[in-house]
């Protein structure tokens, strides 16, 4: 079985990306891995190519500024990664460079892409995911975070990065997965205050497009330059372990977030009804899923 990995970035370094750990944290797992390097403004090509393994294979790419509503660069500069991968691969594991897998899942994971290779009805593999927030001692649990996410699929060059690079489909329709006892460690949100607000402003470009960023950056530039974390409707404490590959961040975390994970900010009844079904029952009715599984 041969497995390619692939992922893209742009300015890791400005915006604190731990996307050295993320390519490390599936190396052991793949036989190739791609990394699409975008023209950046910081030193991230660098830090890539620091990166000491004769599976990474680097492209390059210009992002295209025409594409920032909804998102859709992410999508496009996904598929240029996917796109470069190998053809005789028969599984493609893809990461988001804020995304990291733990080790302890290396052997399941592996297993799944053996179990369902000739499969054909099988089309990806279906992730679920711990969302951190805030700091490293904290995940959000709230109805805000998508639960699960296609993250292995099959090398199949018909299927395209959807939207905002959240997920996957083949000719527009949703693909056919199997859920894995596997969890994506998910730290968008894990940043120090200043950096991660610097982050948040620049990134509305990707979602409001041109003619709106203007009027996103007004708004923000009135703002604090440390990001508010409290605006977030519920977290709770995270009692796993870390990848070993984050670690190192991990002990470095030098800024202070206090939260009481028992006060809630729901907005609506019904929000605070859904968040007790799926705390309650595991049951999460009326998510969203650009998946099918089977």
């Amino acid at each position: 079985m041969k497995v390619s990995g692939f992922t893209f970035v742009k300015n890791a370094v400005k915006y604190g990306y731990p996307v050295v750990e993320s390519i490390n944290s599936i190396l052991p797992i793949v036989d190739e891995m791609i990394v699409c390097l975008g023209d950046s403004e910081d030193e991230t090509n660098k830090l890539i190519e620091s990166i000491i393994s004769s599976k990474i294979k680097i492209i390059h790419s210009i992002w295209d500024n025409n594409l920032r509503e909804g998102g859709k660069v992410l999508a496009v500069e996904t598929d240029k990664a996917m796109d470069a991968t190998a053809s005789d691969s028969d599984w493609l594991f893809y990461i988001q460079a804020d995304e990291v897998f733990h080790e302890q899942y290396h052997s399941i994971i592996y297993n799944d892409m053996e179990k369902y290779k000739v499969d054909n009805k099988v089309e990806g593999l279906l992730f679920n995911y711990h969302h951190f927030y805030g700091s490293y001692n904290f995940i959000g649990d709230g109805r805000q975070w998508y639960s699960k996410e296609i993250r292995v699929i099959k090398n199949n060059k018909k299927i395209r990065s959807y939207q905002d690079a959240q997920g996957f489909r083949m000719d527009d329709q949703k693909l056919q997965v199997k859920l894995t006892d596997v969890y994506m460690y998910h730290y968008g949100w894990v940043r120090n205050p200043i950096t991660m607000q610097k982050k948040h402003t620049d990134f509305g470009m990707f979602w409001n497009g041109i003619e709106l960023h203007a009027k996103w950056i007004a708004v923000q530039e009135k703002k604090s330059s440390s990001f508010d974390y409290s605006n977030i409707d519920s977290i709770t404490t995270f009692n796993g372990t870390h990848p070993k590959v984050m670690h190192n961040l991990v002990s470095k975390e030098d800024w202070t977030f206090n939260m009481d994970v028992r006060k809630k900010n729901f907005k609506n009844t019904k929000q605070r009804i859904l968040y007790f079904i799926a705390q309650h029952f595991g049951w999460r009715p009326f998510e969203y899923s650009n998946y099918k599984r089977i």
